[in-house]
């Protein structure tokens, strides 16, 4: 047996202080940091905001300018992606923890979704180009097939093009992984004598996980939803991919309307020479932190509503 090496006392407290000061102070700097950040954005961007520049369509006159077309589309499009991506990402981490069998193809799954991630979001615009907006070059040249009257709720085209819909399922590819990887961790997390205790009463594996596996892991994937939705609706990239508008005068009144979001008026704005641009830009940021606020705890009320305690 080899000796293991003896490490004074002192010096391992002294380690630990100074590995501790070290996250201290990298934590306060990157608060400092985002700080400074929303209080330049709050100098410049408060005094303009007010009902018309909520209420108002995008204009080349900054004093009459406002966010209604890229703010209500950027609420189909989040409304659209979390509709798709939490079912199929939940419905994905269960059948791999819970369903499939170990082996070395489901580990092969497991290691690619994680590997999806880390994926440039603007890949996952063209792959939303090639199979939402134009169907892989299906009916290409052709006249697109119409559903529905285009002024009904209902209406559908296909391919989709550059609508609302397109935008929305390509943002949930980009978070789907996130939401997998999220979900997969809290079903983890929940200690597997519960799931045997249950078995063991005669629940079937079904029983076992709508009624004690995923009620246990909800906490933790509304989190994992809340930070795929924070993600999502930051996204510009996919957007300006599927050749969205910069200039949208109208809201959404079906799934198939043209669109724009917040990301990209907010970058068309601030990539103005103009000082007034600059600070309707940072008004537009604002009310961005305020509809994500949003987001993120009508999902935290959520949450709290239907998290079960383990006893």
């Amino acid at each position: 047996m080899t000796d293991v090496p003896h490490v004074p006392v002192a010096r391992r407290l002294l380690a630990n202080r100074l590995f501790l000061a070290t996250c201290v102070v990298c934590t306060g700097l990157a608060v400092c940091v985002l700080a400074v950040l929303i209080v330049s954005i709050m100098i410049d961007g408060v005094h303009r905001l007010s009902p018309d520049f909520i209420a108002n369509f995008a204009s080349r006159k900054p004093d009459q300018a406002g966010i209604r077309a890229p703010l209500v589309g950027s609420i189909w499009v989040c409304t659209i992606c979390a509709l798709t991506a939490l079912p199929v990402g939940v419905g994905t981490a269960i059948y791999l923890e819970e369903f499939a069998k170990r082996g070395r193809l489901t580990e092969f799954i497991r290691i690619n979704i994680s590997n999806l991630s880390g994926v440039p979001s603007i890949v996952y615009g063209i792959i939303g180009l090639t199979a939402f907006s134009r169907f892989f070059g299906w009916r290409a040249g052709a006249e697109p097939i119409e559903l529905g009257s285009p002024d009904s709720l209902l209406y559908l085209r296909l391919p989709f093009g550059s609508s609302v819909l397109a935008g929305g399922l390509t943002l949930a590819l980009v978070v789907l992984p996130i939401v997998i990887v999220a979900s997969q961790e809290a079903i983890r997390a929940v200690p597997n004598s519960l799931r045997q205790g249950a078995l063991a009463l005669g629940s079937t594996r079904w029983q076992m996980v709508s009624r004690l596996t995923l009620p246990a892991s909800l906490p933790m994937v509304m989190t994992g939803a809340i930070l795929a939705m924070s993600r999502a609706i930051g996204e510009a990239a996919p957007i300006l991919v599927l050749g969205a508008p910069l200039m949208v005068l109208e809201t959404p009144a079906n799934l198939m309307s043209e669109f724009t979001v917040l990301p990209m008026q907010i970058f068309n704005w601030a990539g103005r020479a103009k000082a007034s641009f600059q600070e309707i830009a940072a008004a537009a940021i604002i009310v961005q932190l305020a509809v994500l606020m949003s987001f993120n705890a009508l999902a935290i009320l959520v949450r709290q509503r239907l998290q079960t305690p383990l006893q």
